[in-house]
């Protein structure tokens, strides 16, 4: 049997007060999140022990910018005991940290 997890989280950014983003912008914020993910699950388990993982990150475009970051990992049945929630909780809360992060570098380079 094999250990399958679907997360979805939402979470608007209206703190960090940026209204919008260009296509550059939003394609690079994609891809630290991306990263940020796997990065954070391959660290916790070896890829052969994943059976499949996609991850989705969108992004609406509306004032806030909101993101949406899907995560679907299906380990091997060897890793019948591993906390598969936990996991993949770390990595998109990792994950929007570092969106965050991002999305402040942005500002505060909008500001100068």
């Amino acid at each position: 049997m094999e250990r399958e997890k679907h997360l979805f989280f939402r979470k608007p950014f209206k703190e960090i007060g940026i209204s919008e983003l260009n296509s550059k912008q939003a394609e690079k914020l994609c891809e630290i999140a991306e990263k940020t993910v796997r990065k954070n699950v391959l660290s916790k388990v070896p890829i052969k022990k994943i059976s499949d993982i996609d991850i989705t990150i969108d992004i609406e475009w509306s004032k806030p910018v909101t993101v949406n970051v899907d995560l679907q990992i299906t380990l091997s049945h060897i890793m019948k005991d591993y906390d598969v929630q936990k996991m993949t909780n770390e990595a998109i809360e990792k994950a929007f940290l570092a969106i965050e992060k991002y999305l402040r570098e942005i500002v505060c380079k909008s500001k100068k």
